[in-house]
Protein backbone atom coordinates (compact mmCIF):
# COMPACT_ATOMS: atom_id res chain seq x y z
CA UNK A 1 0.00 0.00 0.00
CA UNK A 2 1.25 3.21 -0.66
CA UNK A 3 2.56 5.65 2.36
CA UNK A 4 -0.01 8.89 2.44
CA UNK A 5 2.09 11.81 2.48
CA UNK A 6 2.17 14.39 5.35
CA UNK A 7 0.48 17.26 4.32
CA UNK A 8 2.67 20.63 4.07
CA UNK A 9 1.66 24.05 4.88
CA UNK A 10 2.10 27.19 3.82
CA UNK A 11 2.07 29.92 6.37
CA UNK A 12 1.10 33.16 4.12
CA UNK A 13 1.35 36.25 6.63
CA UNK A 14 0.25 39.79 4.69
CA UNK A 15 -0.28 43.55 5.66
CA UNK A 16 0.42 47.00 4.92
CA UNK A 17 3.98 48.62 4.84
CA UNK A 18 5.12 49.39 8.73
CA UNK A 19 3.14 46.86 10.49
CA UNK A 20 5.27 44.77 11.83
CA UNK A 21 5.21 41.48 8.82
CA UNK A 22 9.20 41.05 9.58
CA UNK A 23 9.49 41.01 13.50
CA UNK A 24 6.42 38.54 13.49
CA UNK A 25 7.36 36.10 10.83
CA UNK A 26 11.10 35.67 12.25
CA UNK A 27 9.45 34.91 15.99
CA UNK A 28 7.04 32.53 13.85
CA UNK A 29 10.51 31.12 11.42
CA UNK A 30 11.87 29.84 14.85
CA UNK A 31 9.00 28.61 16.56
CA UNK A 32 8.48 26.46 13.83
CA UNK A 33 12.04 25.22 12.82
CA UNK A 34 11.56 27.00 9.44
CA UNK A 35 12.34 29.45 6.69
CA UNK A 36 10.73 32.43 4.79
CA UNK A 37 9.91 33.11 1.55
CA UNK A 38 9.72 36.89 0.78
CA UNK A 39 6.62 38.63 -1.50
CA UNK A 40 7.88 41.98 -1.57
CA UNK A 41 8.30 43.36 -5.06
CA UNK A 42 10.85 45.67 -4.71
CA UNK A 43 13.31 43.60 -2.14
CA UNK A 44 14.33 41.17 -4.47
CA UNK A 45 16.45 44.02 -5.88
CA UNK A 46 19.96 44.26 -4.35
CA UNK A 47 20.04 48.47 -5.10
CA UNK A 48 16.96 48.74 -3.31
CA UNK A 49 17.69 48.59 0.27
CA UNK A 50 16.65 51.68 2.65
CA UNK A 51 13.64 52.55 0.56
CA UNK A 52 12.07 49.21 1.08
CA UNK A 53 13.14 48.63 4.49
CA UNK A 54 14.89 45.39 3.93
CA UNK A 55 15.49 43.60 6.89
CA UNK A 56 18.30 43.96 8.05
CA UNK A 57 20.75 40.88 8.85
CA UNK A 58 20.33 41.76 12.47
CA UNK A 59 16.44 41.40 12.36
CA UNK A 60 16.54 38.71 10.04
CA UNK A 61 18.19 36.63 13.40
CA UNK A 62 19.86 34.17 11.38
CA UNK A 63 16.86 32.90 9.74
CA UNK A 64 16.83 32.25 6.19
CA UNK A 65 15.49 34.53 3.92
CA UNK A 66 14.78 33.71 0.29
CA UNK A 67 13.92 36.27 -2.32
CA UNK A 68 15.47 39.13 -0.87
CA UNK A 69 18.28 40.41 -2.84
CA UNK A 70 17.86 37.82 -5.24
CA UNK A 71 18.25 40.04 -8.50
CA UNK A 72 19.49 43.47 -9.76
CA UNK A 73 17.64 46.64 -10.85
CA UNK A 74 19.26 45.60 -14.44
CA UNK A 75 16.70 43.11 -14.45
CA UNK A 76 12.96 43.31 -15.13
CA UNK A 77 11.37 40.66 -13.00
CA UNK A 78 7.48 39.56 -13.02
CA UNK A 79 4.84 38.25 -10.75
CA UNK A 80 4.71 35.39 -13.29
CA UNK A 81 8.40 34.48 -12.87
CA UNK A 82 8.13 34.65 -9.22
CA UNK A 83 5.13 32.48 -8.83
CA UNK A 84 7.78 29.79 -11.06
CA UNK A 85 10.44 30.29 -9.03
CA UNK A 86 8.83 30.13 -5.59
CA UNK A 87 6.65 27.08 -6.58
CA UNK A 88 10.12 25.33 -7.77
CA UNK A 89 11.84 26.41 -4.43
CA UNK A 90 8.94 24.98 -2.35
CA UNK A 91 9.44 22.07 -3.57
CA UNK A 92 12.94 22.30 -1.91
CA UNK A 93 12.17 23.19 0.98
CA UNK A 94 8.61 21.23 2.18
CA UNK A 95 11.12 18.70 1.50
CA UNK A 96 13.28 19.63 5.09
CA UNK A 97 10.24 21.68 6.37
CA UNK A 98 6.33 20.80 6.82
CA UNK A 99 5.66 24.53 7.43
CA UNK A 100 7.12 27.50 5.18
CA UNK A 101 6.10 31.23 5.66
CA UNK A 102 5.41 33.49 2.63
CA UNK A 103 5.23 37.42 3.38
CA UNK A 104 4.95 40.35 1.92
CA UNK A 105 2.91 43.61 1.61
CA UNK A 106 2.15 42.97 -2.61
CA UNK A 107 -0.47 41.76 -3.44
CA UNK A 108 -0.37 40.26 -6.69
CA UNK A 109 3.06 38.84 -6.07
CA UNK A 110 1.28 36.71 -3.22
CA UNK A 111 -1.82 36.00 -5.15
CA UNK A 112 1.01 34.36 -7.68
CA UNK A 113 2.46 31.68 -5.32
CA UNK A 114 -1.46 31.00 -3.97
CA UNK A 115 -3.61 30.79 -7.27
CA UNK A 116 -1.34 31.36 -10.28
CA UNK A 117 -0.84 33.99 -12.65
CA UNK A 118 -2.83 34.44 -16.28
CA UNK A 119 -0.29 33.23 -19.58
CA UNK A 120 0.34 37.50 -20.55
CA UNK A 121 2.16 38.71 -24.17
CA UNK A 122 5.71 39.29 -24.03
CA UNK A 123 5.96 43.47 -23.09
CA UNK A 124 7.74 45.80 -25.91
CA UNK A 125 10.24 47.68 -24.03
CA UNK A 126 9.90 50.83 -25.93
CA UNK A 127 6.06 50.70 -25.14
CA UNK A 128 6.71 50.95 -22.01
CA UNK A 129 9.14 53.35 -21.98
CA UNK A 130 7.23 55.36 -24.27
CA UNK A 131 3.97 55.28 -21.18
CA UNK A 132 6.36 55.85 -18.63
CA UNK A 133 7.67 59.12 -20.03
CA UNK A 134 4.20 59.81 -20.93
CA UNK A 135 2.83 59.42 -17.09
CA UNK A 136 6.18 61.57 -15.81
CA UNK A 137 5.10 64.69 -18.70
CA UNK A 138 1.43 64.55 -18.63
CA UNK A 139 0.35 62.90 -15.11
CA UNK A 140 -1.95 59.87 -14.66
CA UNK A 141 -4.69 61.38 -16.72
CA UNK A 142 -3.76 60.99 -20.48
CA UNK A 143 -2.98 56.90 -19.23
CA UNK A 144 -6.18 57.00 -17.69
CA UNK A 145 -7.96 58.31 -20.95
CA UNK A 146 -6.34 55.72 -23.08
CA UNK A 147 -6.77 52.69 -21.16
CA UNK A 148 -10.54 53.02 -20.49
CA UNK A 149 -10.71 53.84 -24.50
CA UNK A 150 -8.73 50.77 -24.79
CA UNK A 151 -10.23 47.96 -22.16
CA UNK A 152 -13.34 49.82 -20.66
CA UNK A 153 -13.74 46.48 -18.48
CA UNK A 154 -10.46 47.09 -16.55
CA UNK A 155 -10.98 50.34 -16.30
CA UNK A 156 -14.36 49.70 -14.58
CA UNK A 157 -11.87 47.60 -11.93
CA UNK A 158 -8.37 49.37 -12.06
CA UNK A 159 -7.20 51.30 -8.95
CA UNK A 160 -6.87 54.91 -10.42
CA UNK A 161 -4.62 56.41 -8.57
CA UNK A 162 -2.48 53.38 -8.94
CA UNK A 163 0.19 54.51 -11.78
CA UNK A 164 1.76 50.90 -11.66
CA UNK A 165 -1.37 49.16 -12.22
CA UNK A 166 -2.72 51.78 -14.76
CA UNK A 167 0.72 51.05 -16.78
CA UNK A 168 0.91 47.18 -16.47
CA UNK A 169 -2.61 47.32 -18.07
CA UNK A 170 -1.47 49.62 -21.11
CA UNK A 171 1.44 47.95 -22.30
CA UNK A 172 0.18 44.51 -22.14
CA UNK A 173 -2.97 46.04 -24.14
CA UNK A 174 -0.76 47.62 -26.71
CA UNK A 175 2.03 44.92 -26.44
CA UNK A 176 -0.88 41.89 -27.26
CA UNK A 177 -3.21 43.77 -29.66
CA UNK A 178 -5.74 42.71 -27.10
CA UNK A 179 -7.16 44.34 -23.50
CA UNK A 180 -5.49 43.42 -20.83
CA UNK A 181 -8.83 42.43 -19.44
CA UNK A 182 -9.20 39.40 -22.11
CA UNK A 183 -5.69 38.09 -20.67
CA UNK A 184 -7.17 38.11 -17.32
CA UNK A 185 -9.21 34.14 -16.58
CA UNK A 186 -8.67 34.48 -13.15
CA UNK A 187 -8.63 30.74 -12.93
CA UNK A 188 -7.11 29.68 -9.54
CA UNK A 189 -4.36 26.99 -9.56
CA UNK A 190 -4.48 24.14 -6.94
CA UNK A 191 -1.10 23.64 -4.72
CA UNK A 192 0.02 20.56 -3.16
CA UNK A 193 0.10 22.20 -0.24
CA UNK A 194 -2.41 23.71 2.88
CA UNK A 195 -2.53 27.51 2.88
CA UNK A 196 -2.70 29.33 5.87
CA UNK A 197 -3.37 32.82 5.50
CA UNK A 198 -2.42 35.62 8.21
CA UNK A 199 -3.28 39.41 7.67
CA UNK A 200 -2.18 42.10 10.49
CA UNK A 201 -3.20 45.22 11.15
CA UNK A 202 -3.09 47.93 13.19
CA UNK A 203 -5.50 51.11 14.30
CA UNK A 204 -4.80 53.31 12.09
CA UNK A 205 -3.01 56.23 14.30
CA UNK A 206 -0.88 53.53 15.34
CA UNK A 207 -0.03 52.53 12.13
CA UNK A 208 0.73 55.68 10.43
CA UNK A 209 2.45 57.02 13.65
CA UNK A 210 4.74 53.84 12.49
CA UNK A 211 4.99 54.29 9.01
CA UNK A 212 6.36 58.17 9.23
CA UNK A 213 8.76 57.38 11.69
CA UNK A 214 9.98 54.54 8.93
CA UNK A 215 10.43 57.58 6.53
CA UNK A 216 12.44 59.42 8.99
CA UNK A 217 14.29 56.90 9.87
CA UNK A 218 14.89 55.97 6.48
CA UNK A 219 16.22 59.46 5.51
CA UNK A 220 18.13 59.37 8.56
CA UNK A 221 19.78 56.12 6.95
CA UNK A 222 20.84 57.78 3.73
CA UNK A 223 17.62 57.14 1.34
CA UNK A 224 18.45 60.34 -0.98
CA UNK A 225 21.95 58.58 -1.85
CA UNK A 226 20.27 55.53 -2.58
CA UNK A 227 18.02 57.75 -4.38
CA UNK A 228 20.44 59.56 -6.39
CA UNK A 229 22.63 55.83 -7.16
CA UNK A 230 19.08 54.91 -9.07
CA UNK A 231 18.65 57.58 -10.88
CA UNK A 232 19.80 56.03 -14.48
CA UNK A 233 17.25 53.14 -13.61
CA UNK A 234 13.99 55.31 -12.78
CA UNK A 235 12.27 54.30 -15.67
CA UNK A 236 11.91 50.83 -14.04
CA UNK A 237 8.75 49.19 -12.48
CA UNK A 238 9.84 48.73 -9.15
CA UNK A 239 11.44 52.51 -9.33
CA UNK A 240 7.89 53.71 -10.44
CA UNK A 241 6.70 53.45 -6.21
CA UNK A 242 6.76 55.40 -3.18
CA UNK A 243 9.85 56.08 -1.91
CA UNK A 244 11.68 56.94 -5.16
CA UNK A 245 9.41 58.35 -6.77
CA UNK A 246 9.03 61.27 -4.96
CA UNK A 247 12.74 62.27 -4.66
CA UNK A 248 13.37 61.48 -8.51
CA UNK A 249 10.58 64.38 -8.70
CA UNK A 250 12.64 66.59 -6.29
CA UNK A 251 15.93 66.12 -7.71
CA UNK A 252 14.58 66.90 -10.92
CA UNK A 253 12.79 70.41 -9.32
CA UNK A 254 9.44 69.80 -9.17
CA UNK A 255 9.10 70.43 -5.54
CA UNK A 256 11.51 71.75 -2.93
CA UNK A 257 13.00 68.91 -0.10
CA UNK A 258 10.19 69.95 2.86
CA UNK A 259 7.71 68.99 0.12
CA UNK A 260 9.29 66.03 -0.72
CA UNK A 261 9.37 64.41 2.94
CA UNK A 262 6.01 65.14 3.11
CA UNK A 263 4.82 63.23 -0.26
CA UNK A 264 6.91 60.81 1.12
CA UNK A 265 4.68 60.09 4.61
CA UNK A 266 1.15 60.85 2.80
CA UNK A 267 1.94 58.52 0.35
CA UNK A 268 3.25 55.47 2.53
CA UNK A 269 0.15 56.16 4.35
CA UNK A 270 -1.85 56.11 1.04
CA UNK A 271 0.07 53.11 -0.11
CA UNK A 272 -0.78 51.46 3.31
CA UNK A 273 -4.63 51.95 2.86
CA UNK A 274 -4.59 50.58 -0.62
CA UNK A 275 -2.54 47.22 0.77
CA UNK A 276 -5.51 46.90 3.50
CA UNK A 277 -7.81 47.38 0.57
CA UNK A 278 -6.60 45.26 -1.54
CA UNK A 279 -6.19 41.66 0.91
CA UNK A 280 -9.35 43.10 2.61
CA UNK A 281 -11.04 42.29 -1.15
CA UNK A 282 -12.59 39.44 0.21
CA UNK A 283 -12.76 39.77 4.18
CA UNK A 284 -13.32 35.92 5.10
CA UNK A 285 -10.13 35.09 3.07
CA UNK A 286 -7.62 36.06 5.58
CA UNK A 287 -7.77 35.76 9.32
CA UNK A 288 -6.99 39.02 10.92
CA UNK A 289 -4.52 40.17 13.94
CA UNK A 290 -2.84 42.48 15.78
CA UNK A 291 1.23 41.63 15.12
CA UNK A 292 1.33 41.27 19.08
CA UNK A 293 -1.18 38.29 19.49
CA UNK A 294 1.41 36.22 19.75
CA UNK A 295 -0.57 33.34 21.43
CA UNK A 296 -3.87 33.89 19.34
CA UNK A 297 -1.43 34.03 15.98
CA UNK A 298 0.11 30.42 17.11
CA UNK A 299 -3.07 28.77 18.26
CA UNK A 300 -4.93 29.39 15.23
CA UNK A 301 -1.75 28.61 13.20
CA UNK A 302 -1.73 25.18 15.27
CA UNK A 303 -5.65 24.79 14.19
CA UNK A 304 -5.09 24.45 10.90
CA UNK A 305 -2.01 22.32 11.13
CA UNK A 306 -3.65 20.24 13.00
CA UNK A 307 -2.09 20.14 16.08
Amino acid sequence: MASIKKQKHLIVVVGPTAVGKTDLCVQLAKHYKTDIVSADSRQFYKEMSIGTAKPTPEEQQGVKHYFIDSHSIKEEYSAGTFEADVLTLLDKLFQEHDVVILTGGSGLYVRAVLEGMDEMPEVNPQVREELVGMYEKEGLQPLLDKLQQLDPLYFEQVDKANPQRVIRALEVSLSGGLPYSSYRKSEKQERPFNIIKIALNRDRTELYQRIDARMDLMLEQGLLDEVKSLYPYKQHNALQTVGYKEIFDYLEGSYNWAEAVRLLKRNSRRYAKRQLTWFNKNPEEYSWFHPQQWEEIVMFINEQIGE
